[in-house]
């Protein structure tokens, strides 16, 4: 079994609910969630819009590949929602040399599904980066994910 730790955010329409079905999803096509952070409400980050986030962490035991798992999480949006209207449009990635946020357009999305960790697997493709590649940048990715991340220690502060 792998553990796989995926970060979930929504808004647009019912957040929480839609979190919640997503949760249930996950647990009928991905693996067992064997953790689940509290909801955490946030500004969108990366772009302007009315409406706040909602986002939760998870840890899923999981017998599918990196790949699979995201197959899966894309199929689960695409089930509560998720168009392409709503998809992120990645003009670089963060391994390019002139990589900056600023050239990722976001939306406003139903629900957004990414995979933060697994196991201890480092994968840099176009289409799959573990670690989430802009997850230490974004509290309302790890404030979540810390309060479900076994392993997770602060690093001590330099001196």
């Amino acid at each position: 079994m792998h553990q796989v730790y995926l970060g979930l955010g929504s808004n647009l329409g019912d957040k929480e609910e839609n979190i919640r079905k997503a949760i249930i999803l996950i647990n009928e096509q991905i693996g067992t969630v064997v953790r689940q952070s509290a909801l955490f409400y946030s500004e969108p980050w990366g772009f302007d819009s009315p409406n706040q986030f909602v986002n939760a962490a998870i840890c899923v035991s999981t017998t599918l590949t990196p790949h699979e798992v995201l197959k899966a999480n894309q199929r689960i949006e695409k089930q509560l929602g998720k168009t392409e209207n709503h998809s992120t449009e990645r003009i670089l990635q963060p391994s390019d040399t002139n990589y900056q946020p600023s050239a990722i357009t976001y939306h406003d999305r139903p629900i957004d599904i990414d995979i933060l960790l697994y196991d201890d697997l480092h994968i840099d493709e176009p289409e799959l980066k573990i670690p989430h590649p802009l997850m230490q940048m974004r509290d309302f990715v790890m404030i979540p994910l810390r309060e479900i991340w076994i392993t997770y220690a602060d690093p001590e502060p330099s001196r």
